[in-house]
């Protein structure tokens, strides 16, 4: 049986597996204006991060590897359209850091069930890896922007923002 220093270093063994590798990503803090939404163009492969009517960022985005048309089943590759909100933060996301979207929203989830498949999930903004820095629309649905700039966005956005995906 593990006495209390045991149980203390098994437990530590065990988190640091659950860990990824490398460095921890920056965690930076904002103190600007309050953001109140991020709206992504598919086609323009860009996005704003708005205070009200304000734009305070612009990005460039990558999208899933088929990105014409809304998200509608698990592994189509698709990037979802419609209205969704900011929903959880990952410090320890496996593309830098990540902020993800509440995809399925209840319209998706119905219309996939009507098709009897799963509408698939953990849509996320996200860094970019070195290996598909240069490839375009890659993810399996998620919004891919520079390691620097998620790092900026996860600092500025917080649970509960809205999110518009336009065509």
């Amino acid at each position: 049986m593990l006495d209390r220093r045991g149980m203390i270093l098994a437990g530590a063994a065990a988190l640091a597996g659950c860990a990824r590798g490398g460095d921890m990503p920056r965690l930076l803090s904002y103190d600007g204006p309050p953001v109140t939404g991020i709206v992504a163009w598919k086609a323009r492969r860009q996005m704003a991060v708005m205070s009200g009517e304000r734009v305070l960022r612009t990005w460039h985005l990558q999208l899933g590897f088929s990105p014409e048309g809304h998200k509608q089943f698990e592994g189509d590759g698709k990037t979802p359209e419609g209205y969704y909100v900011v929903n959880r933060k990952n410090p320890r996301s496996q593309y830098h850091l990540s902020v993800g979207i509440s995809y399925p929203n209840d319209a998706d989830r119905a219309y996939a069930q009507s098709q009897g498949r799963n509408p698939g999930g953990d849509i996320f903004f996200h860094g970019t890896p070195a290996s598909v820095r240069n490839k375009p629309d890659w993810t399996a649905g998620c919004l891919a922007i520079t390691n620097e700039e998620i790092e900026e966005l996860y600092a500025m956005t917080p649970v509960g923002t809205t999110v518009v995906i336009l065509p």
